[in-house]
């Protein structure tokens, strides 16, 4: 394995602490990360845009502060990409539509902010489908993105491009959206890690067509990464009130515990008649719950049946444009009754251990039906939810879980993934 390798298996988190501890420097970190860009990315169009000579110019920055003993966050140094959705001063950020082609924003969307103001140095774009929504990475301005574990594949979306470049060892950490399960699918495809948190934790301010508050109660910026451990430090650095998105809510996150899982209830399913789910996605939940179990978690066979309403009610949402008023209140009401619904099921339980999707990655131009279908319900609801990968297919695509927790709990479900992503561990890149 050479250094280079060796490097690019850290965690965002070891990095920042690498950086801080000068075992190694920023400028090697973000150089090795642009020599695999050119060497991967054009095979599996994953980054849109690279930002290869402001990278450099902020990693210099940072080793200088570090030398003199200036501390500036907990990701100083540390390179990250983001979805390109979300507004990044200065560098193009299209979202897949030819009219945004050459816009360039002014300013950086709040949770880039947050995450240069941590030390972060912004590396590049991925890519996503037209206005960054759906479920195939392609857009008329860049092309398709490719599942760099089967290029015949798709990586999903609509976060796909932030999820190949992660799982390809072109970033360590990134930033996407999830209004139905476009940062959770692409995981799972993909094989790394990911969270979409409450909603309300994160602020959408600067992300297109994401306008957060009452109007977008489904939608929330999330980390993507490699390791589990590093979607705990990005929650804490792009979470809170920004003064702008209304939807926020200013509460405390707890931190991630493994004497957590103790006694923990968790109620698991493979698919309750919503999609069923294949053999190898049974068989990864299986493995999943057994881990939990011997970390100490109690598991229950269970499902939340008014989960079995989600898409019918996800479906008149998406229609309440083209409503009359009356129909918008249903909706609103039924939208309710669904969230109480969620409420007791979890009265008896802290998690629900439960399927990304039915199957692994899809062939590149194949439709999946019922895809979103296991991960639209948890949008719904407002819920908390992380995918780790917990297995492999017989022809090498990964396999995720997702794991929910009711709202505000994140450090539940990022206790029981980093459980099973220690238990077992996966090489990446690939």
């Amino acid at each position: 394995m050479s250094f280079s390798d060796s490097l690019l298996r850290h965690s965002a988190t070891e990095l920042g602490a690498l950086i801080q501890q000068r075992k190694l420097t920023s400028t090697a970190i973000v150089s090795t990360y642009l020599a695999r860009i050119e060497a991967q990315n054009p095979a599996i169009n994953a980054l849109v845009q690279v930002c290869a000579e402001t990278a450099l110019a902020g990693a210099w920055a940072a080793d200088r502060a570090v030398a003199q003993g200036e501390y500036g966050g907990v990701l100083q140094g540390v390179p990250f990409t983001v979805k390109d959705v979300i507004d990044t001063c200065g560098v193009v950020s299209a979202a897949g539509l030819a009219e945004r082609a050459d816009y360039r924003p002014a300013q950086d969307a709040v949770l880039v902010a947050r995450m240069k103001a941590a030390g972060a140095i912004l590396l590049g774009k991925s890519n996503c489908p037209p206005g960054g929504g759906g479920g195939v990475t392609d857009n008329p301005v860049y092309g398709a993105t490719l599942n760099p574990h089967a290029l015949s594949h798709s990586p999903g979306g609509s976060s796909g491009g932030e999820a190949a470049a992660i799982a390809a060892g072109l970033s360590p950490v990134g930033l996407g959206s999830d209004s139905g399960g476009s940062l959770r699918v692409p995981a799972h495809f993909c094989g790394v890690s990911t969270l979409k948190p409450t909603t309300g934790r994160v602020p959408n301010t600067g992300v297109f067509d994401h306008p957060g508050g009452l109007s977008d109660f489904r939608s929330q910026i999330g980390p993507m990464a490699r390791h589990v451990e590093d979607l705990a430090l990005v929650l804490q650095v792009i979470a809170g009130e920004d003064g702008q998105d209304a939807g926020v809510i200013p509460m405390p996150i707890r931190a991630v515990e493994a004497q957590a899982l103790s006694g923990l209830r968790v109620a698991w399913y493979c698919d309750g008649g919503i999609a069923p789910a294949d053999e190898i996605t049974q068989a990864t939940l299986q493995v999943a719950a057994n881990l939990l179990e011997r970390a100490g978690a109690v598991i229950y066979p269970a499902f939340p049946s008014v989960l079995r309403h989600s898409r019918e009610i996800t479906e008149r949402y998406w229609a309440m444009s083209k409503g009359t008023g009356a129909q918008s209140i249903k909706l609103l009401a039924d939208w309710d009754q669904f969230r109480s619904g969620m409420l007791g099921f979890m009265a008896d339980y802290d998690l629900i251990l439960c399927p990304v999707d039915a199957a692994p990655a899809s062939r590149l131009g194949a439709e999946r039906p019922g895809l979103f279908s296991h991960t639209l319900p948890y949008s719904l609801a407002g819920w908390p939810c992380v995918v780790v990968r917990a297995g492999t297919d017989a022809a090498g695509l990964p396999v995720g879980v997702q794991i929910v927790a009711r709202p505000w709990h994140e450090h539940l479900a990022l206790a029981a993934a980093m459980a099973i992503e220690r238990a077992v561990p996966f090489v990446n890149p690939t």
